[in-house]
């Protein structure tokens, strides 16, 4: 199975941070980077900077609301991102099968 992995999209969701963010407004269904800086333990400014880099791979998209920018999830876009993830999964376990398989024929020639 060969799947095709965006690493700029995994290297947005690898920061912790960002993950919070995400599942913040998923919950809430949007918020702004103002409204998240006030849930999480890091400044606006660095609200606004990792919204910048979940916006350039499309996770999230803002839209102006007066001087403040509103920011929704793309739901299509989490949803590749969550098919990428299962495949790679999927793969790996492949992977481990194989491996397990060849141990156990190793340590079925050892013992016979």
């Amino acid at each position: 199975m060969s799947t095709v992995i965006d690493d700029d999209l995994w290297s947005a969701v690898g920061d912790p941070t960002r993950r919070r963010m995400l599942d913040l407004l998923l919950a809430d269904g949007g918020g702004t980077a103002t409204t998240l800086s006030e849930r999480l333990p890091v400044t606006r400014q660095a609200v606004a900077k990792h919204l910048g880099v979940l916006d350039r791979v499309g996770l999230v998209h803002g839209t102006s609301a007066g001087r403040a920018r509103h920011y929704q999830v793309d739901e299509a876009q989490l949803a590749r991102a969550v098919a990428q993830l299962s495949a790679v999964g999927a793969t790996w376990d492949a992977r481990l099968q194989r491996i397990k398989r060849i141990a156990e024929r190793i340590e079925r020639s050892k013992q016979g």
